[in-house]
Parts: C-alpha cells; sequence; structure tokens
C-alpha cells in the first residue's frame, strides 16, 4: 500500500490534490508509477514499449489499487523521438479515457531542473546549500538520437518552494532562461556560453550571487560532457538520468508536483507530444545534396526548369 517515505510526505500530496496518481513516461526508456511510491523503470529503449502496459498493472498492484481508484494520470509529453514517446501518451490517453480521469501533460526538463535543485540543497526546503555566493543554472537535456540533444536552460528553484510541502502555486517553478530547443551539443554549449556573456552580471545582481554555476543534467549528459568543457570554471557537475530514471518515490513525487503546480496556475498543460521535429526528416549526410543548397536542373521536355522551392 502507499505510504510515507523518508524525505516528504507524498501520500499527503497524492490524496489531497491528485488523489491516486498513475506517472507515465516514455521520453527515454519508460518510467510507470504511482506518486508515493518508486516507480518501475525500463531503461531499455528497445523493449519498453513491449513491458509497458505489463508495468503499469505492476505499478497499480504494487500500491494495492485497482483501475478504478486512480483519479489522476500525468503523462511525460518530451521532449523525446517519435516512436518510444508516443507509446506513453496513447496509454495514458487510452487510461484516462476508459476509467473516465483527469489526465496531464508534463515535459521532462523542467522537473529535471528542480530535482537538481533539490539534490543540491541536500534536503527538501533547505535553501542554504553551503554555496551561497554561486547561482545555479541547469541545462536540462534528453538524449535526441542523431547526434542531437533537447535541451532548455532553467534557473534555480524559486524561494519559497517548499519541496517538503505539496506544491500549490507558481512559485514552486524556475525562472527559463533559454526555452526549450533541439542542436548539437555543441551548438548548445556555444548558445548558453553567448547567454552567459550577455546576461550573467545580470542574473549575478538580481540573485544577490557573485558568480554562475552551470549544472548538466539528463540522459545524454555525459555523453556529450566534452561540449560542456567550454563553459570553463562555470562548470558545475555532470549528472547522468532524471528525476525519473533514479527510481526514487521523491523523483516521481517532483515530477507530479511540477505538473499539478503548472495545472494550478492555469499553464496548458495538454498531452500533446513535443517532437520539436518532423518525425519524418532525417539529416542529411556531407556527400547528399539538401534542397535549396544546390542548382538542380529537371529536364522538362526540349527545356529546362529550375524546381519551385517552398
Amino acid at each position: 500500500m502507499i505510504g510515507k517515505t523518508d524525505k516528504g510526505a507524498y501520500e499527503d500530496m497524492s490524496s489531497a490534490l491528485l488523489g491516486h496518481c498513475l506517472v507515465i513516461d516514455t521520453s527515454y526508456g519508460s518510467c510507470v508509477g504511482i506518486v508515493g511510491c518508486s516507480p518501475i523503470v525500463e531503461a531499455d529503449s528497445r523493449c519498453h514499449v513491449e513491458k509497458l502496459q505489463v508495468n503499469i498493472d505492476r505499478a497499480i498492484s504494487d500500491a494495492g489499487l485497482g483501475y478504478g481508484d486512480l483519479d489522476t494520470v500525468i503523462v511525460g509529453t518530451g521532449p523525446a523521438p517519435f516512436t518510444g514517446l508516443r507509446a506513453g501518451i496513447v496509454a495514458a490517453r487510452s487510461l484516462a479515457f476508459a476509467e473516465d480521469i483527469r489526465i496531464i501533460g508534463q515535459d521532462i526538463l523542467e522537473p529535471q531542473a528542480l530535482w537538481r535543485s533539490w539534490a543540491r540543497q541536500g534536503e527538501p526546503g533547505n535553501h542554504d546549500n553551503g554555496d551561497s555566493g554561486t547561482y545555479h543554472l541547469t541545462l536540462a537535456v534528453n538524449d535526441a538520437r542523431r547526434k542531437q540533444l533537447y535541451y532548455a536552460l532553467y534557473g534555480e528553484a524559486r524561494p519559497g518552494s517548499g519541496y517538503a510541502r505539496p506544491a500549490d502555486s507558481r512559485d514552486t517553478l524556475s525562472d527559463i532562461f533559454i526555452p526549450m530547443d533541439i542542436a548539437s551539443a555543441e551548438d548548445i554549449a556555444d548558445s548558453v556560453l553567448s547567454y552567459l556573456s550577455s546576461h550573467s552580471a545580470e542574473i549575478c545582481a538580481q540573485a544577490g550571487r557573485s558568480r554562475i554555476a552551470v549544472d548538466v543534467v539528463g540522459n545524454g549528459s555525459k555523453k556529450y560532457r566534452f561540449a560542456w568543457d567550454i563553459f570553463g570554471d562555470s562548470l558545475g557537475q555532470v549528472v547522468e538520468g532524471t528525476c525519473l530514471s533514479d527510481r526514487s518515490p521523491e523523483g516521481l513525487g517532483i515530477f507530479a508536483r511540477t505538473a499539478w503546480a503548472h495545472c494550478r496556475a492555469g499553464d496548458a498543460c495538454g498531452t500533446e507530444p513535443l517532437y520539436l521535429r518532423r518525425p519524418d526528416i532525417t539529416i542529411p549526410s556531407a556527400g547528399k545534396h539538401r534542397l535549396g543548397q544546390t542548382s538542380i536542373s529537371l529536364s522538362l521536355g526540349s527545356g529546362t526548369e529550375e524546381p519551385a522551392l517552398s
């Protein structure tokens, strides 16, 4: 049965705000769990879709619940590659429709930033992490394959976020300094460095800090570790994984609280998948023609015409 964990009253949050809440995410492998319990994580993206329904059944059963006991489904909306992401969203939508329960969508990057803040502070609700002169930015990433990463740059959790209690206002979230996008690791690092060059003084002045450190967290962060060296002394910790892949009730709770905070604030909490690119687009190799980059003549009868480019 659902019970309280050592670091937070997740049972209280579940019953008071979301009821019995199931989290489903297939942005990288899969994670399924009832808020208040340890989630079931499948790291192997080659088989997570086949195991998804089995793991949903198991997560609900392990919590001592049945499908009819569920009140809310929170589903990860990416950003992530097309095939794996849609499996979780379809499963969540189908379950919500069949049981006539609430469904909330949540991107996976923002909870990673909050999870990193939570880890830095040592314990929920403690904003004095012994590094009061440094303002920590979190570069949250997810492996997009094709030598690219999804990413966004976040500030620290806003003062008063209170990780030790359920999230109940917009103040639980982080400021977004660079919006969600997709690029190569090198281009991401260049973008962040350019942003810091222009805004570091302003950020430090507003936060009352003397320097900035950039933590990089998410799937693919260590794979592309070489790209972050450009940050020099401003590079903080590089952490592989997410609040869902750490397999803890706390990580699952952070994901759910972030979604609920957006919902309570009246933000859009839809379940449309965040691909950030069309699923049929590939990156051409260097030797292949790219439409619009070279002149191609098409033989039409006795003459030639340049193809119209839209």
